[in-house]
């Protein structure tokens, strides 16, 4: 295996670190327009090649990971399936459904492996959660809320919803198997003139009725990594900055009263154990990385395929016209969206 960095910053660079290790992959090329990136890589990991410019590798390699500007990589992406390659892209799989379209379209056209980096979809306090889920463990779930909070870093190209919630729309997305069908949006701008450094987003679900809220972040104190799954019976907490017990299910929640005192207040509390399960970790990225190449051997498909990054850059396209107009967004088809006026019957 030959493989292709396109984009050796933040992501693009651990992307290199992990490649470089795996026994599958004997090449790694790391390709970007700055050379002092490109210095940087090769004095840490000498075994690599460098390249200066995507044509350059293009034919050259037997895939591609891209992570540059997200404005950059439908076109790159396009290019990079119909040479053959498989290809990772980083998250957002693009900034539109329709360029998302086209990728997956392409993809399917030219046979070729299409994965999207939703790492968190890797991480084994994730997959816990979704174990619980998918047990009862927890009853039924009335809401999902995450927390992804920082003082930055700040994007020059897109706002905090396009920066961080992709990771927290794709973690409610595979923890609840189904996409939104309802997209809300609220957010504003304090340090930045023209992007949202402050967004909340609530995801509407069907079959059941679930609610997820995201709160995403660049304006902030205190570094929060979490996310919180509510239901019936227990309610579960994942820490992403936790050392130890980054999963804890507290066995607690609200007594409904009977009928005959509904009306009295206040209802009563139930508090049991708080238990948290072993976890077997693994970096995600490593695990991400290492079924893409598996996947491009193979001629498999991803977990996080072009159909799954796609579902989640609909929510985020959803999210900014919600932010633009101050109007629910009803995602129709899959694909497309609808104002509120427009489906009078959803309103309520």
């Amino acid at each position: 295996m030959r493989i292709a960095v396109v984009g050796c910053g933040y992501w693009g660079s651990k992307h290199v670190r992990v490649l470089q290790a795996l026994a599958e992959v004997d090449r790694v090329v790391a390709v970007d327009s700055r050379p002092d990136r490109l210095v940087a890589l090769k004095r840490a990991f000498p075994s690599i090649r460098t390249a200066e410019k995507f044509d350059d590798v293009l034919g050259r390699v037997d895939a591609m990971v891209i992570a540059t500007p997200p404005e950059t990589h439908a076109t790159l992406g396009v290019r990079a399936l119909q040479a053959g390659l498989g290809v990772l892209i980083e998250k957002p799989l693009a900034t539109s459904t329709l360029d998302a379209r086209v990728l997956v379209d392409t993809a399917e056209q030219y046979d070729a492996v299409l994965a999207v980096g939703h790492t968190f979809e890797y991480n084994a306090a994730v997959w816990k959660l979704r174990d619980l889920v998918d047990e009862d463990e927890l009853g039924r779930i009335h809401y999902l809320d995450s927390a992804r909070l920082n003082l930055g870093l700040y994007q020059t190209d897109v706002s905090v919803v396009w920066d961080l919630a992709p990771h927290d729309i794709s973690i409610s997305n595979y923890v609840l198997r189904r996409t939104p069908t309802v997209v809300q949006a609220w957010g504003s701008r304090h340090a930045h003139a023209t992007l949202e450094d402050v967004a909340y987003i609530r995801l509407s679900y069907e079959h059941p009725d679930v609610t997820a809220h995201i709160h995403v972040s660049w304006l902030d104190p205190c570094k929060v990594r979490r996310t919180t799954v509510v239901g019936s019976s227990k309610m579960a907490v994942y820490n992403d900055l936790a050392s130890e017990e980054r999963v804890r299910v507290f066995d607690k929640g609200v007594v409904p009263a009977e009928e005959a005192s509904m009306a009295q207040m206040p209802m009563s509390y139930r508090y049991g154990d708080i238990q948290s399960p072993f976890l077997s970790f693994e970096e995600p990225l490593t695990v991400q990385d290492r079924e893409f190449v598996s996947c491009v051997q193979n001629g498999e498909r991803p977990a996080t395929d072009g159909v799954c990054g796609l579902a989640v850059v609909q929510a985020l396209e959803a999210a900014e016209l919600s932010l633009r107009s101050g109007r629910t967004v009803y995602l129709t088809d899959g694909y497309g969206f609808a104002a509120e006026d427009q489906v009078p019957e959803l309103a309520s």
